[in-house]
């Protein structure tokens, strides 16, 4: 990862430090620990660069994230993920519900489920290989480079949404969408074997 981690660019609401419970967090962390072997999360010092979000329920906005310094390569717990509830964009606000920040992306992964009820999961992950491919396999990519965790980057991502499966966020890494985990997760690796294929 080019860009320094600095912490999330938010602040925080805890309206409960419930951890999630759910027996999906057990496919979720399956997930989580694919990116880092198949290196879709690189790791930087105290976590990896890269998040994933299932939406809970079909009919909320409501979602499970990983939270944020969480290194995937580790035996993750369920302390280490958090429920993000809703967000306030204009005031730059995450209501949550978990013993843990969110990760640095989740008002973009809010905003992707409220533009896009089809999908179900969010695998964001990094992969400069990936990013070299992204005109040669033509997926749509955002036209600029904005740092990770900003209004900015946000407002490019739903900017070219529409129904891609796939986005490229410019220098910076992907975001695969899937109508469930297994999807999203579908996707992140066979991006690895199409610029293999190249």
């Amino acid at each position: 990862m080019s860009e320094k981690y600095e912490g999330v660019k938010f602040r925080t609401v805890f309206k409960s430090k419930d951890i999630p419970v759910d027996l999906r967090l057990e496919t979720l962390k399956m997930w989580a620990k694919k990116f880092d072997e198949y290196r879709l999360a690189p790791p930087y010092d105290g976590g990896s660069a890269g998040n994933l979000s299932y939406r809970v329920n079909s009919d909320s906005n409501k979602f499970i994230i990983t939270g944020s310094r969480i290194g995937l390569k580790c035996s993750l717990q369920d302390d280490c993920f958090v429920m993000v509830e809703n967000c306030d964009f204009s005031n730059g606000i995450v209501y949550a519900s978990g013993v843990r920040e969110p990760s640095s992306e989740a008002m973009l992964h809010f905003a992707i489920y409220d533009k896009r009820k089809d999908v179900q999961a969010i695998f964001h992950g990094h992969s400069q290989e990936i990013l070299d491919a992204a005109k040669t396999l033509k997926l749509p990519a955002t036209s600029e480079f904005y740092p990770y965790g900003t209004k900015e980057l946000l407002q490019s991502v739903i900017l070219i949404l529409e129904k891609h499966s796939v986005i490229i966020m410019k220098d910076h890494g992907f975001i695969a969408l899937g109508a469930s985990m297994g999807e999203a997760g579908k996707l992140s690796l066979q991006l690895i074997d199409r610029f293999q294929n190249e």
